[in-house]
């Protein structure tokens, strides 16, 4: 198909964009049960040749790991990459930890058993190119297995409140939570592949007190929100209502004491 790439200049502030704040803090303490979920969902076994696209610091490398897989954590940014397998060997793990695009994927065709992503492929800005990427290094028979935020579901929501403080986006991008909705990855998957299952499923939220500390942790750790905040920062009175906007979002997903239900959506598939 012939769809835009990133390009070099694109790709670079992507890079730092992620190496902003500590997204493996955000990966270990939030996230964790994502990657397992995953894991589980493609039944990820011995002597199964895995590839991980965008796997930031190993939220799912590592579990496939564990579960005797042979593993590539493929990342655009080394920082992520470098946590990830710190954590790896102080599990007695071995990974392979590979920089690269999720639009251009260093690899041979057909060359892995199973594909995986968990929240992280959808943040490539041009989802063609990037689905075109997961099909062609996996094998005929292979499994792909994809964990994206919704576009209703919490973190969705939170990308929606701000977009009226960022930048205009690139030309040619797609909204990050699109990955969410089971009719754009099947269209973007077409008919390479089969016994497509998709689920919404909530993953509860509990480390935070309340909505201040969610807005103070993601403005610390979470790239993306860094990266908006330091484009309104010489605007005081955009910070207070950008503030203003994610702590009354938190709030209104509270369901007590600081709990939140974050909607992901869980998407399986054989490649024909």
């Amino acid at each position: 198909m012939n769809t835009p790439s990133v390009t070099p200049d694109l790709a670079a502030k992507h890079r730092a964009m992620w190496a902003l704040g500590d997204y493996p803090s955000v990966a270990a303490d939030v996230i964790p049960a994502l990657g397992p979920v995953l894991v589980d969902a493609c039944r990820i076994g011995a002597g199964d040749r895995v590839l991980d696209v965008a796997a930031g610091s190993g939220n799912a490398s590592i579990p496939a790991a564990r579960a005797g897989a042979s593993v590539v954590a493929s990342d655009l940014t080394p920082e992520l990459l470098a946590s990830g397998r710190a954590q790896a060997e102080a599990l007695g793990l071995t990974l392979q930890w590979r920089q690269a695009n999720a639009e251009d994927l260093p690899f041979p065709d057909a060359d892995f058993d199973a594909v995986l992503s968990c929240v992280g492929v959808m943040f490539a800005p041009h989802h063609q190119a990037s689905a075109d990427e997961l099909v062609r290094v996996l094998r005929p028979g292979g499994t792909l297995g994809l964990i994206n935020w919704t576009p209703e579901g919490f973190i969705g929501r939170m990308f929606a409140t701000m977009k009226p403080y960022a930048p205009p986006p690139p030309a040619g991008a797609q909204p990050p939570p699109l990955w969410g909705d089971e009719n754009h990855v099947r269209d973007l998957l077409g008919d390479r592949v089969t016994g497509v299952v998709a689920r919404r499923e909530p993953l509860t939220v509990d480390c935070f007190d309340g909505p201040e500390q969610f807005r103070d942790y993601f403005k610390a750790c979470y790239g993306p929100t860094i990266a908006v905040y330091r484009a309104i920062a010489d605007d005081p009175d955009r910070v207070r209502a950008l503030d203003r906007d994610l702590t009354d979002l938190a709030a209104a997903h509270d369901r007590g004491g600081g709990t939140m239900e974050w909607e992901y959506l869980l998407l399986t598939a054989v490649r024909t």
